[in-house]
């Protein structure tokens, strides 16, 4: 009975000293995660109206669902984890989200003030929970970057060669498959007499974005090597590009074969959702082929554990050649 009533009043008290400290972080994180909403407001509703109105970048409203599904996900390892907040780091990093932010503001690069709201919350993970929160979440973090639509000037260099390597590759193809294609500019013409131009919005960008996505999904879902991953995410440029040749493509067939009508129901309806599990499947069997190709290293501590069994078995059968003689 001692013994039950010490712990319990050990236990009591330990409960009386946390508690303080533990209200005092909650409570303040929730006074600058208040203020902080209330600052970047502007910026998430600027956000989501380039969501709806752009549809190249409508994949990036699924990214913030994307991650919170990862950090369910993690529930229980994370639950494990001891919350160190770090106030030094985390305020740096909040300064700094905030001097890129004025210079966006300054700069008139909207972009860039987006991408300071994904700072700021990198910086408050680290300063409520800690590093090592934030190096297990690293991951899911950084893919908040996706959510954000590319600036201007990086979308204009993006989307301009796009649109000419997707022409150049459905006129390719279709020159392969026996149709007479000449191609001026982003228009091509199929048999003389059918024009079909390779508009802005067929470039493939909306696709690229939309890739890259899954891929980082998939990359963060499979136990891979770091190198395995990032091979995934950037094989996923050149998938996106050569679906969007085969949309392309399949669109010229249906402009020859059947009417303008269904051509572009076709590409802006069927060929934009049957691209998507696609391209999940040249995805997965991209894994497929690294397993057959690539041999995984043999464990170096299972190596070790060989060498010494193997080295204890040699000095074992000189000891007993050794005993011979004299026996």
């Amino acid at each position: 009975m001692k013994r039950t009533t010490v712990k319990s009043s050990l236990s009591a008290s330990q409960i009386n000293h946390v508690w303080p400290g533990a209200l005092t972080i909650v409570l303040s994180a929730f006074v600058l995660i208040v203020i902080l909403t209330w600052s970047y407001w502007p910026i998430g509703k600027e956000l989501f109206i380039a969501w709806q109105s752009d549809d190249d970048y409508s994949a990036g409203q699924l990214v913030p669902f994307v991650a919170l599904f990862l950090l369910w996900r993690e529930r229980k390892v994370l639950a494990q984890c001891r919350l160190v907040p770090c106030w030094i780091g985390g305020v740096i990093v909040l300064f700094l989200a905030e001097a890129i932010r004025i210079f966006g503001l300054l700069a008139i690069r909207p972009s860039i003030e987006r991408y300071a709201l994904v700072l700021t919350v990198a910086g408050l993970i680290i300063m409520i929970a800690g590093w090592r929160v934030f190096r297990r979440i690293f991951w899911i973090v950084g893919m908040l970057f996706l959510m954000v639509p590319l600036p201007s000037m990086i979308h204009e260099r993006v989307n301009v060669p796009l649109r000419s390597i997707a022409t150049t590759g459905s006129v390719f193809l279709l020159e392969a498959f026996g149709a007479t294609v000449s191609q001026q500019g982003n228009v091509m013409t199929i048999n003389d007499n059918i024009p079909m131009a390779v508009a802005e919005a067929c470039s493939g960008l909306r696709m690229l974005m939309a890739f890259v996505i899954v891929a980082a999904f998939v990359a963060y879902m499979v136990k891979r090597p770091r190198s395995q991953k990032a091979v995934l995410i950037i094989s996923s440029i050149p998938v996106a590009v050569m679906c969007n040749i085969l949309r392309l493509v399949a669109t010229a067939v249906l402009f020859m074969f059947a009417s303008a009508e269904v051509a572009q129901q076709f590409f802006h309806d069927f060929a934009g959702l049957a691209m998507m599990p696609a391209a999940a499947l040249l995805l997965f069997a991209e894994l497929w082929l690294m397993d057959r190709l690539i041999v995984p290293e043999p464990d170096s501590q299972q190596n070790q554990v060989i060498y010494r069994s193997e080295a204890t078995a040699v000095v074992g059968d000189k000891s007993n050649t050794k005993e011979e003689p004299n026996a």
